[in-house]
């Protein structure tokens, strides 16, 4: 199958398929590090527990049902793809023990005496026949979501608000570096029932501009900083979490903390793929990349915000070296 680049909206009408058969996932290393492990979808549909609403006990939308119905839409939206097995990553575990076990030693119980849940997992899909090359980087098409349920209220009934958090953007195969757009990315999506949650998810994808995105990435290349500029600008960076609270509305959000800003640093000189050039140059698609790399080392809930406050951040730089708006960051 030829790789290609097509719009959205030029895939035929959805249906929904009763059987999904995908390829396996990319074995490229993980998309997420921080403290996350790796699950397979059948460990999530039958052996982690599912958090119910405290006052009638009925259930929330399982992972494993977000997933699948991920899973469903895209194969829908990408017909005729090559879509590969969703990679998953978890953390934060709930454990506990049935009946049973109650008065057992932990030290002595057997692995059927245990259950588990973990109260954040992300995962993502990946498309790679749907893919573009960027500065020697191949990139390819990725859509997942985050479900933590500690952004939703238990101690409520069925009915209540389920939060839910979807993408779809480009992986840098280099790296497996996450690159989102604002466009792409649901960073509170509300809902009540599945339907409404595969509602959402075709909203996403239907109003996604691909080609868009890829242009935006591409012209980060066109831009560079000089050795000086970056140092002002890794240092202005490093100031701004201490500024007091009302200068601080007055610049763009960062949202990256200082060991991450330390780790771009490191990498400035000492990264592979996206280090500086030997005259100290580096363009804005390998400043980019410095960030995105560093962020893997964000917690799932807090992951995708980053990823899309780097993409903003380096264009707001980009801005600035093209004489449009002035950068704090840069002054």
């Amino acid at each position: 199958m030829e790789n290609t680049i097509l719009p959205i909206n030029s895939y035929p009408t959805r249906r929904m398929h009763a059987t999904l058969e995908l390829e396996p996932a990319s074995s490229s290393r993980a998309f997420i590090e921080a403290n996350t492990l790796p699950v397979s979808l059948p460990e999530i549909q039958h052996h982690h527990l599912i958090p119910v609403f405290v006052k009638d006990n009925e259930p929330l939308i399982s992972q494993w049902d977000f997933i699948q119905t991920v899973v469903e839409a895209v194969t829908d939206t990408f017909r005729g793809e090559q879509i590969l097995r969703p990679q998953v990553r978890v953390s934060h575990p709930i454990k506990g023990r049935i009946p049973e076990a109650k008065d057992k030693p932990a030290s002595l119980l057997l692995d059927s005496e245990r259950t588990i849940y973990y109260e954040r997992m992300m995962f993502c899909l990946e498309i790679p026949t749907v893919m573009d090359v960027i500065d020697g980087n191949t990139l390819s098409l990725l859509v997942g979501g985050v479900k933590a349920y500690n952004l939703d209220n238990l101690y409520n009934k069925k009915g209540a608000q389920e939060h839910f958090k979807l993408f779809i953007g480009f992986q840098n195969m280099v790296c497996t570096n996450l690159c989102v757009q604002t466009d792409g990315y649901m960073s509170d999506l509300k809902v009540t029932s599945l339907e409404q949650l595969r509602t959402g998810i075709y909203r996403l994808l239907d109003s996604y501009d691909q080609l868009r995105h890829l242009k935006q990435l591409q012209s980060l290349t066109e831009y560079s900083l000089t050795e000086p500029q970056f140092a002002q600008l890794l240092g202005r960076c490093r100031m701004y979490s201490y500024l007091p609270a009302e200068a601080r509305k007055q610049i763009p959000a960062l949202l990256y903390g200082d060991t991450q800003l330390g780790t771009v640093c490191k990498d400035y000189y000492r990264d592979e793929s996206f280090c500086r050039q030997e005259d100290g140059t580096i363009n804005l698609w390998r400043l980019y990349n410095l960030f995105t790399g560093v962020n893997k080392s964000t917690y799932i809930d807090q992951f995708l915000d980053r990823s899309v406050n780097a993409l903003d951040f380096t264009t707001q730089v980009q801005q600035a070296l093209d004489g449009g708006n002035a950068s704090w960051f840069l002054n």
